[in-house]
């Protein structure tokens, strides 16, 4: 990337991640801490975390469209403002159904399309996975970063005064989107049939599933992941010092995916590298179900998670903003980042099911099965065109 491409990436990055560091920083504690609101029940506390990635699905289509017509800026505006007035409605509830509002409304400040759209538009195409794979390492440092600052925040200022931070890391992110330029779109077109069509190709289709089961595993796994460490005494800390495990494997799996990157890229490898990168993935959740768990067994499965993970999330957007072309390519990111959010939700939905009903372990039984349905979707996927500049 050239030095205008690096300073935009680092400007969407941030704001991607300021964001995802606010959300992320109530799962360490959200659950315990939940108890002291008024009429708690463990349904509403499992829809309170949820609601989040449902009003995302949901949105994600509406805000990706409309940044095609009126611009990413506006869009991103709106997006966080929502996203504001969410956090505030969290911090000021006395019982568990205000949290479920606010957090309902957080997640309709869905902009995660806008904003991966806005990166593909500057960013050229043959440097878009490098972009996003930067990005996503910036969502990997706030997830890290959040499971050390949440609890700190927490046990100093209580669950309202998290949601005030939080809301005040919103702020923080409006600022960099005024510094951001204001494009006009290049076309505009009507949401209509024959339109959402031209984004449910076959190839597009693919994408969106892979990303769906991508946050489908993701949710899973670390509904899993913390109660193995936990119960099967993997490593001698407290729940809020598992970050200590986590960030170790993050840098590892960074160096780990770079590899795939660059023979997606430089060498036109593209779906090759996605083949692999989910039978790595698929091992990972096969490999969970079947060892038996110790601090090596359990760093090895994590990093190999981890590795696939990180490749997967930087070569699927970029795919889909070559793929979509550059008039339509909100609503794609929309479609996409819908099928992202749904994943996350219906994973959180079915893992805690699972959990409840069989045991943990089953769990992976799980994402192993919904890894071998998407690597063979993927082996009728065509070999991705490159885009030209």
């Amino acid at each position: 990337m050239n030095s205008k491409e690096r300073f935009f990436a680092l400007k969407i990055s941030s704001i991607m991640a300021t964001r995802m560091f606010g959300l992320f920083m109530i799962f360490p504690v959200f659950s315990v801490y939940a108890q002291h609101y008024e009429d708690t029940t463990p349904y509403l506390i499992g829809l309170a975390i949820g609601i989040y990635g449902l009003t995302q699905a949901l949105l994600q289509i509406p805000f990706g469209y409309l940044s095609d017509q009126i611009g990413r800026k506006p869009m991103l505006i709106i997006g966080l403002i929502i996203f504001f007035i969410g956090s505030v409605v969290a911090a000021n509830a006395t019982d568990i159904i205000g949290v479920v509002i606010g957090r309902a409304l957080q997640g309709g400040g869905a902009i995660s399309a806008v904003l991966m759209a806005f990166l593909a538009d500057f960013v050229s195409p043959n440097q878009r996975s490098k972009a996003n794979a930067f990005v996503g390492m910036q969502i990997g440092i706030a997830f890290m970063l959040s499971l050390l600052i949440g609890p700190m925040i927490t046990v100093s200022l209580g669950i309202s005064g998290l949601f005030w931070v939080i809301a005040g890391l919103s702020v923080v992110a409006l600022g960099i989107v005024f510094t951001l330029p204001h494009v006009k779109p290049q076309a505009q077109y009507k949401l209509s049939i024959l339109n959402i069509k031209h984004v449910l190709t076959a190839n597009l289709l693919r994408l969106d599933f892979s990303v769906f089961s991508l946050h489908l595993i993701l949710t899973c796994s670390f509904i899993a992941m913390p109660v193995f460490l936990v119960e099967n005494n993997i490593v001698a800390l407290d729940l809020k010092d598992n970050w200590k495990m986590y960030l170790p494997v993050m840098a590892l799996s960074f160096v780990g995916m770079l590899p795939m990157i660059i023979l997606a890229e430089k060498y036109h490898k593209t779906k090759s590298m996605l083949l692999v990168a989910v039978l790595i993935l698929l091992m990972s959740q096969f490999l969970f179900y079947q060892t038996p768990l110790n601090y090596t067994t359990f760093f090895i499965l994590l990093t190999l998670f981890f590795i696939a993970f990180n490749a997967l999330e930087a070569m699927l957007p970029s795919l889909i903003s070559k793929t979509a072309g550059t008039d339509k390519r909100g609503l794609a990111m929309g479609m996409y980042s819908t099928s992202q959010f749904l994943g996350a939700f219906i994973g959180g939905v079915f893992g805690g099911w699972i959990y409840n009903t069989y045991d943990l372990n089953s769990v992976f039984l799980f994402t192993s099965f919904i890894a071998i349905i998407w690597w063979v979707i993927m082996l009728k996927m065509k070999q991705p065109i490159q885009e030209e500049n």
